[in-house]
């Protein structure tokens, strides 16, 4: 979302008549906080690898492994929590999922070493891919069905929120007070969401047994396995890119940690507007979207790799990173929503898990890659997959047709 989390609010929705005739808006609020919170803790470690590893004493490409940990575990616990659950209130799994995150943010604060870090994000992947299992599916038993499209706006504000921040402030605070501190910072602010929750959060009881016999089904139609492949090699390519984003920074301009902050600013607001531009694109074709964002991407990923040594150059060119790869996620979703619209809760699962491993994918060869060659390494993945996750969905035959 998190590159991850716009993937999936699409998860773990049942086909619930809504009965409700008054929207609970205070809890609508505590799913926004805590997409915030959740976000926000996903995206720390870019900002924070440097220290991170410089504190653990391992290199940077084995730090960038805890974004890893976290996906990998995701792929599962998207689609698992549903089903684990099922007999709790709604309402106790997201407040446990809170819990989770904080529990994961405090232990990372105080880890002596890697695997103990690497533990507190599988804790944050548990927690991250649950609560974005479960996100649409409660907000459709909080408002009435008209008022649904306005209460998952309000949920996405609160990822757009994190996105633009919790890199650029993560990076500033990180060098003021430590990477440790900002962790603890982190888990504070899931405090206050918890107490939130708390108190708006009605009681859910649960209304319906999940289902995922579907999946296989859907694994067979080639339109939805060309969704998930589009996915895991533009996505990964991504991520392979913005994990080390800050070593590229810092080794190749080098940039003070100030600047950092600024240009991950520029890219978080970047994809805030950019996630604007996809729901325009989308409107046309979300396989438009799609090729104009991967495209875009590694026509920027080449100019960062010939005059990334620029300062100016590079802080530019993230910026138009994060609003090319902004796009992406509106496309990805609307395409598998239309080759599969008669299964669209199941596909939205298939999507969490097809984000999840690619996120995992990019996090290991970026870390491979910076480690063997430096920070051109991921640079030059990021340009090559995103190129070729444009060609690969440009030159496909695979339409929208829902079969009979």
């Amino acid at each position: 979302m998190t590159d991850s989390a716009t993937a999936a609010l699409d998860a773990d929705v049942s086909p619930i008549t809504n009965e409700r005739t008054n929207a609970a808006w205070a809890a609508v609020v505590s799913l926004m906080l805590g997409a915030f919170s959740q976000v926000t803790a996903e995206f720390l470690p870019a900002s924070l690898l440097t220290p991170i590893a410089a504190d653990l004493g391992v290199s940077v490409g084995a730090a960038g492994q805890v974004v890893t940990a976290t996906s990998l575990v995701g792929i599962i616990a998207g689609l698992a929590t549903a089903i684990v659950t099922r007999a709790m209130d709604r309402r106790v799994v997201l407040w446990s999922l809170t819990v989770l995150l904080i529990v994961s943010t405090l232990l990372s604060a105080t880890a002596s070493n890697l695997p103990i870090l690497l533990l507190a994000r599988v804790l944050l992947g548990i927690s991250l891919s649950g609560f974005w299992a479960m996100a649409t599916a409660t907000a459709m038993r909080l408002v009435p069905a008209e008022a649904l499209p306005r209460a998952i706006s309000l949920i996405f504000s609160g990822v757009s929120i994190a996105t633009v921040s919790a890199a650029p402030i993560g990076a500033y605070l990180g060098d003021l007070w430590g990477w440790r501190n900002v962790f603890l910072l982190a888990a504070a602010v899931g405090a206050v969401v918890l107490v939130f929750q708390v108190l708006t959060l009605p009681r859910l009881p649960p209304l319906t047994s999940p289902d995922v016999r579907t999946l296989f089904v859907l694994m067979r139609r080639p339109s939805v396995r060309l969704v998930m492949i589009a996915i895991a090699v533009s996505i990964s390519g991504h991520f392979a890119g913005f994990t080390y984003v800050r070593h590229f920074l810092e080794q190749v301009p080098q940039l003070p940690v100030t600047a950092i902050s600024l240009v991950l600013l520029a890219y978080g607001v970047g994809g805030f507007f950019g996630n604007f531009a996809g729901g325009v694109l989308v409107a046309r074709s979300a396989k438009l979207a799609i090729v104009t964002g991967s495209a875009a991407i590694a026509v920027l990923a080449l100019v960062l790799f010939v005059f990334g040594a620029s300062g100016l150059v590079a802080g530019i060119a993230v910026g138009l990173w994060g609003f090319a790869f902004g796009v992406l996620p509106v496309g990805f979703q609307t395409w598998m929503v239309r080759v599969a619209s008669d299964e669209a809760e199941s596909a939205g699962g298939l999507l969490v898990s097809a984000f999840q491993v690619a996120i995992t994918v990019g996090a290991v060869v970026g870390g491979i890659l910076v480690d063997g060659f430096g920070p051109f390494g991921a640079v030059g993945y990021l340009a090559a997959a995103t190129l070729a996750g444009a060609l690969l969905v440009l030159l496909s035959r695979s339409g929208g047709e829902v079969p009979a």
